[in-house]
C-alpha cells in the first residue's frame, strides 16, 4: 500500500500544526478557584449523617438518664 503524495503532506502539515501549538494552553482550560470537588448533594449527605448522628446520640443518652 503505497499513501499519496497529497495525503502524506496533509498529515506533516498536521503534524506541524500540532507542533507550534504545544506548551500553550488555552485560559479555558485552566481551573477557576469557585469550583467546588464535590457536588453540593454529597456535602447535603454528609451534613445529614453528621447531625443525624448526633442528635440520635443526644436523644439516646436522654432516654437512658445520662448513664451508659
Amino acid at each position: 500500500m503505497t499513501t499519496s503524495k497529497r495525503l502524506a503532506e496533509k498529515k506533516v502539515a498536521k503534524f506541524q500544526k500540532n507542533i507550534t501549538k504545544r506548551g500553550s494552553i488555552s485560559e479555558t482550560s485552566t481551573k477557576k478557584g469557585s469550583d467546588y470537588p464535590v457536588g453540593p448533594i454529597v456535602i447535603g449527605f454528609f451534613v445529614f449523617v453528621v447531625i443525624g448522628s448526633s442528635l440520635f446520640q443526644i436523644i439516646r443518652t436522654a432516654t437512658s438518664g445520662g448513664m451508659a
